[in-house]
């Protein structure tokens, strides 16, 4: 009989030597965590008293200040009396002293989670990956919205999450693995779910202890705080109800029953059903990763499961959701990212970058953490380790590099001209966020009135020195003809997005080979433009009042106000050298000309260019050396792809999206083709444990017949 034993400190990674470059960049990513660490104390002390740590401010007052009995009498705690008991001393902490220890105790607890997770990876990983694992998991733990949330309101969020990692991936001892996640559940009795893991994977002796730890951490708590215990145990079970629970930061199944207005035994019926089918799907799966060796991804699914059934779960709770990037999805690798790519996203951005402010998509908004949790609990079909692709994707099918690129630039993935088209979620995903980046430099490169009006002097003097400066007759000559200042207005203020979307989306269904090369130029471009705006601030010609411009598109401006050029504070008005009215108009006749097979589509991609140009110049929009300078970044775009990638593909014909294999580059790399890598570990290792008492051992996936997947 097997004994209870075994973590999982062998099933990570094993100590491995890498080389020079890897030494490097494990160095730089290091010196990365330690700006971002640094930057996150500066920040959180130079906030004034008030408004930081207000959570742990709240805790210090309760513990020994307060009455048994009025813990919860305010409204503003939520956690367990076990949680306020154990942070009762630091009342007794300065303000200062207590946020400096505070944070950089967090900060600590953040590195030893992301060692913790990083050597938990599954097999097989290869070495020069097992050695930026740590470091890049401590950095996007530190970018994470949770980890933010914690610092900025001094919560206890990463200490459960430690211990349930301490007791699952690295204790082998069932008394101290019980024992760690017990007293986890004592901070968040949602994670008492692990009990049901552990009892699952054969670890029954552990998952007692778990439940004898919270028990005992309970009636300590009790002992101590007895009324405060029978308001949150009986009046307000696991604090349900306790805040405001329909709060958008509530991210649980509960807040979402309550924001859809539900109430009454319907809302508690649908509540109990969700609840029930997440638990269910979600702790299935996890046993069936435990069982496959997927440990941490066994781990991360459980705590989606807890934050998404537990009656409240605030944002700084959802650190699970992370940790779910271990798990592989996609059988090709241009779909290997997908998963990493939005789990990433979804925890590091607001949820308003990355979906548009339509009234429409407000309840995926507003729910988009809980659902990136159920999604990755019961939806994301993650591969087996038993599986040929866990190991080695499929790859995508690659031109040759261009013989015109620059030799001495390295030809990394990404600039790899691939032939077969992106994943179509991760484009989305990446052209929403890269445009909500794009509008907030762009805000934030706003200069100031004075200047922005002297570099617009200094155009309209260097345009008279060449002959350019049209702007004031061809304006007014539009506001004389009334059906082309309405046609120019629609134009300027309908196409500009509409027509370079266009093109992405035919070009993607229709030429994915050429898509990858008119898309990087796009983002080039744009980017260099974010630089011209925040170096020379323009003012177009109908912000310059002494110059008789009319504004057709927004009406009159009301000069006397010092503030008019920001036009509210929905866009820079000073963002005009270059123009990307014009660039992007040019990208698409461009792009058009090179790829339509006929005369007659050329032509009519021109027209786009023409007319937008004609709008900014006839609306006063922009100076003609705008449009020369929009012209300039989409060729600078256009030719740092060439350099960087060579010529674009000139096949025009769609390539098989199954392909021969390639060489791989990357996690799995080098390892042994083969139906799947030995489970490394017992139980919560791969192998379901075995009690002490005797029975027969299951069968380790991938040994005997396969793990049905859920659902």
């Amino acid at each position: 009989m097997k004994r209870e034993g075994g973590g999982l400190a062998t099933a990570g990674a094993a100590p491995v030597a890498g080389g020079g470059g890897a030494g490097t960049a494990r160095l730089l990513l290091w010196l990365v965590v330690a700006v971002l660490g640094v930057r996150q104390l500066v920040t959180l002390l130079r906030l004034p008293p008030g408004e930081r740590f207000l959570d742990l401010g709240a805790w210090a007052a309760f513990g020994g200040v307060r009455r048994s009995g009025e813990l919860y009498a305010e409204g503003g705690y939520s956690g367990t009396p076990f949680a306020a008991l154990v942070l009762s001393p630091l009342k007794r902490a300065g303000e200062q002293g207590l946020g400096v220890g505070w944070t950089c105790g967090t900060l600590l607890l953040v590195v030893a989670v992301g060692v913790v997770a990083a050597r938990a990876l599954p097999r097989p990983v290869q070495g020069r990956t097992v050695l930026l694992a740590v470091p890049v998991a401590v950095a996007l733990l530190l970018l994470s919205l949770p980890v933010r949330n914690t610092f900025f309101l001094g919560q206890t969020s990463v200490l459960p999450v430690l211990l349930v990692l301490l007791g699952c991936c690295v204790a082998q001892d069932p008394r101290a693995r019980g024992a760690l996640i017990g007293l986890a559940a004592a901070f968040q009795p949602a994670l008492l779910l692990f009990a049901v893991l552990l009892w699952c994977t054969g670890r029954r002796r552990a998952a007692g202890w778990t439940l004898g730890t919270f028990a005992v951490a309970a009636a300590v708590a009790w002992a101590a705080l007895p009324q405060d215990s029978a308001v949150y145990w009986l009046h307000h079970p696991a604090g349900f109800g306790l805040g405001d629970p329909a709060d958008v930061a509530n991210q649980s199944l509960h807040g979402l029953v309550l924001r859809l207005g539900l109430s009454g035994p319907l809302a508690l019926l649908l509540l109990l059903a969700l609840a029930g089918a997440v638990c269910y799907a979600g702790l299935r799966r996890a046993v069936r990763y435990a069982e496959d060796g997927q440990v941490l991804l066994a781990v991360a699914v459980t705590g989606c499961v807890a934050v998404a059934v537990a009656p409240v779960s605030w944002q700084h709770q959802l650190l699970w959701v992370l940790l779910t990037v271990a798990g592989r999805a996609g059988r090709r690798a241009s779909d290997r990212y997908v998963w990493p790519v939005a789990v990433v996203l979804v925890m590091t951005l607001p949820a308003k970058m990355l979906l548009p402010n339509l009234e429409l998509l407000f309840p995926v908004r507003d729910n988009i953490l809980l659902l990136t949790a159920v999604a990755a609990a019961c939806c994301v079909p993650f591969l087996s380790r038993a599986e040929e692709e866990f190991a080695r994707p499929r790859p995508a099918v690659h031109a040759p590099p261009g013989p015109s690129r620059l030799s001495w630039v390295p030809l990394l993935p990404f600039w790899r001209r691939v032939l077969t088209r992106p994943n179509l979620l991760l484009e989305l995903l990446l052209i929403r966020v890269g445009y909500s980046a794009y509008s907030q430099v762009r805000m934030a490169a706003a200069g100031s009135r004075s200047t922005a009006e002297a570099h617009g002097e200094q155009i309209h003097a260097i345009e008279r020195f060449l002959f350019l400066d049209i702007e004031h007759w061809v304006n007014h000559a539009v506001v004389r003809a009334g059906w082309l200042e309405d046609f120019l207005n629609f134009y300027y203020t309908s196409f500009h997005f509409l027509i370079p979307l266009t093109v992405l989306g035919v070009l993607y269904v229709r030429r994915p080979d050429a898509y990858r090369w008119a898309r990087t130029a796009l983002g080039f471009a744009t980017v260099l433009a974010l630089l011209g705006f925040w170096l020379y601030p323009l003012a177009p010609p109908r912000l310059m009042p002494e110059l008789g411009f009319i504004d057709t598109v927004h009406g009159v401006q009301d000069f006397s106000r010092p503030d008019y050029g920001s036009l509210t504070a929905f866009t820079n008005q000073y963002a005009a050298m270059p123009s990307l009215h014009f660039g992007w108009s040019l990208w698409c006749g461009v792009v058009v000309v090179a790829l339509a097979p006929r005369l007659w589509m050329k032509l009519l991609g021109l027209l786009h260019p023409f007319f937008t140009v004609c709008a900014i110049v006839g609306t006063a929009n922009h100076w003609v050396l705008d449009a020369v300078g929009g012209a300039a970044v989409v060729a600078a775009g256009f030719g740092l792809v060439h350099v960087l990638a060579g010529a674009r593909p000139r096949t025009g014909a769609r390539p098989p999206e199954d392909s021969p294999p390639e060489p791989v580059t990357g996690p799995g790399a080098g390892a042994e083709p083969g139906p799947r890598a030995e489970p490394e570990a017992k139980a919560l290792d791969g192998v379901v444990g075995q009690e002490e008492a005797g029975g027969p051992k299951p069968e380790a996936a991938g040994e005997g017949e396969r793990v049905p997947s859920p659902g």
